[in-house]
């Protein structure tokens, strides 16, 4: 077998120092496989989030080792882990994050315009990405013309214009009504199994979390348990609502 893409091995992050110290992770080993959809679960305060950020490189373990396609990332300076960022991940987040006076081609632009690229190449990228996402006749409207789902299929355009290998979703859906949230998890799914984008997902819903093959849940700093659910089990469920 292959490596996977992610592994983490006694990740553990404490917060403050002395007797104000938390320890919010207390050991996490994760392994993801490249192409699975994994649901993240667990209470507030059980350490997933903190797990997210550190996958996100947006943050840094206290201790433990961070592997991402074979890299140790925990080694890694700060500008290192922006490129891997930038090469390697998308985000989409609860709240959206749009610009509100700007396009939706325009906000879906914005990763283009931070790796450089030109304006016609930004252009031809942006479009392709409101097309897959269902939202090329919407290119020119702002976020005030559209309804919630429309702007986080464009929140998730923007994340999938850089071609990324992973994409991380906290809440996707948390802001939407159940018939949008069935959309956009749909649109995952499709994204997933067409695209092949390995998707890590944050959720407190059960039926979101019923998309996923793979569902890990914390508890308390640590991985509790891991459901390996498998495609057949997704696409059942995903049928049956």
């Amino acid at each position: 077998m292959s490596d996977p893409l992610i592994r983490l091995q006694g990740i553990t992050k404490t917060f403050g120092s002395g007797p104000t110290a938390f320890q919010a992770l207390k050991g996490v080993d994760l392994e993801v496989e490249q192409g699975d959809f994994v649901a993240v679960m667990g209470a507030s305060g059980s350490g997933k989030s903190t797990t997210m950020n550190i996958l996100g490189c947006l943050d840094v373990p206290t201790s433990g080792k961070f592997w991402f396609k074979n890299i140790r990332v925990e080694n890694l300076e700060r500008d290192q882990r922006a490129l891997m960022r930038r090469r390697y991940l998308g985000f989409v987040f609860q709240g959206f994050n749009l610009l509100a006076r700007t396009t939706a081609m325009e906000n879906v632009e914005l990763p283009l315009l931070y790796r450089g690229e030109d304006k016609a190449v930004r252009h031809d990228m942006a479009m392709a990405a409101l097309d897959k996402v269902g939202l090329a006749p919407w290119a020119k409207h702002t976020p005030a013309e559209l309804s919630g789902g429309q702007q986080q299929r464009v929140a998730i355009a923007r994340a999938i214009v850089t071609h990324p290998d992973v994409l991380l979703a906290d809440e996707p859906t948390g802001n939407l009504d159940s018939e949008r949230s069935v959309e956009i998890m749909e649109l995952l799914t499709d994204l997933n199994r067409d695209s092949g984008i390995t998707i890590l997902m944050v959720t407190h819903e059960p039926e979101m979390a019923d998309y996923a093959r793979t569902v890990v849940h914390f508890r308390d700093g640590l991985v509790e348990r891991i459901e390996r659910r498998g495609a057949a089990h997704a696409v059942g469920r995903r049928a049956a609502g």
